[in-house]
């Protein structure tokens, strides 16, 4: 029973983690008018988070392993937390790019010190589903950030909002340190470690198998980041929506992408159960989730009205989606005990396309006078990633 309730404790801190994320982009008009910021100033800003988060994914996967996930986590979501108060304190474009660096450096201590206890906690056939509730918060987290913020802006202004919702996280940050523990009382049944999960990390790290999982998961954040960065302001001022509509047409992509992500964590977990199958349990669902994501980014630039839009973008998230899943079971197949490292790695790379996506989207757009191109290139992205996955092997028949 407490290893459901150490997944429910990580599903509530993948929320706050989107939440305290995706508010930037919420509050992004009334940032720019305040601090007088171009949307390529803005670009810069949203990508200073991804930066930031990508630089410390390995030193933080490093620290969960290390010391464990109960301080880690502990430790990294109180100093986001006080970052995303921070935020409410930046006075020009410096402080609110450096603020946004460093609370980027903060939150990549939390899905490898997720995927660290969880390791810890959970045997491989349940990690699929773990996995997929876990990242499922974090769309339900980011899809509520869009009407919250609205609401908290209209009441409070964009500075004092950024300040309450620093609390929520040195909440949840105390009651962690509190209540969980490193391991269960009871040892995990696991089967007989692979070579791969005896070996260094940096072996692992150097093997084709970590290169194509972190080549893929480029092309996942490039594609599913456009939904956390532009597509908020893209669909507001393409389409002429009020503030209202806007949240509300943003909000459809990501609560569909929770759908997805327990969806792939079943499936994952189904195949692992079945032995003939098993070697296509993380395959199978990450192609499909590329081939859907690269339809999606391609029909976004037919779309000719703002639903039509919002559906384009809702596949494209969908199936963005459905590769998260099998992407960290198979880390913590090939990673064993340096899972939080490894995960690391991949989620540094897969931010390293974040970082991309949101400084070249206004990029683009200005260079060739349309979204088009951007979006030509996250379909060819994900089409290239189906060819990595059809390479990657971390479990066998």
């Amino acid at each position: 029973m407490t290893r459901y309730l150490v997944v429910f404790a990580l599903f509530v801190l993948s929320m706050i983690t989107y939440i305290d994320r995706v508010c930037i982009s919420s509050a992004k008009e009334p940032i720019a008018a305040s601090l007088a910021l171009s949307d390529a100033a803005m670009g810069v800003v949203f990508g200073a988070f991804a930066l930031g988060y990508a630089l410390a994914q390995i030193p933080s996967g490093w620290f969960a392993d290390r010391f464990g996930p109960r301080l880690a986590l502990a430790v990294v979501v109180s100093a986001w937390s006080v970052l995303t108060a921070l935020t409410g304190a930046a006075r020009d474009f410096t402080s609110l790019v450096v603020i946004r660096f460093l609370f980027g450096i903060g939150e990549a201590g939390a899905f490898p010190g997720a995927a660290r206890a969880f390791y810890n906690w959970l045997p491989p056939a349940e990690r699929g589903l773990a996995n997929g509730i876990l990242f499922s918060g974090s769309r339900i987290g980011a899809a509520l950030s869009f009407p919250l913020l609205a609401w908290m802006l209209a009441r409070f202004g964009w500075r004092v909002s950024f300040v309450l919702l620093g609390g929520i996280g040195v909440f949840w940050a105390a009651l962690w340190l509190l209540w969980f523990r490193d391991h269960p009382r009871q040892p995990v049944a696991r089967p007989a470690p692979t070579t791969s999960q005896s070996e260094s990390f940096w072996k692992v790290f150097r093997s084709r198998g970590m290169a194509l999982a972190m080549a893929q998961y480029f092309s996942s954040n490039f594609t599913f980041f456009i939904c956390l960065s532009w597509m908020h302001p893209y669909l507001k001022q393409h389409y002429q929506l009020s503030a209202a509509d806007a949240a509300a047409y943003s909000m459809a992509p990501l609560i569909l992408g929770a759908t997805a992500q327990w969806a792939a964590g079943a499936m994952v977990d189904f195949l692992y159960r079945r032995p003939p199958l098993r070697a296509w349990s993380r395959r199978l669902p990450a192609m499909l989730g590329f081939a859907l994501a690269a339809v999606g980014m391609f029909a976004i630039t037919q779309a000719s009205s703002p639903l039509a839009a919002v559906v384009c973008f809702t596949l494209a998230a969908f199936g963005a989606d459905l590769t998260i899943s099998p992407s960290w079971s198979y880390c913590m197949d090939i990673g064993g005990k340096n899972s939080g490292a490894v995960s690391g790695a991949m989620n540094m790379l897969g931010n390293f396309g974040s970082f991309v996506s949101a400084t070249t989207f206004p990029l683009l757009h200005q260079a060739t006078g349309g979204a088009s191109a951007y979006f030509f290139v996250a379909a060819s992205l994900n089409v290239l990633s189906i060819a990595c996955w059809s390479r990657m092997v971390s479990t066998r028949s």
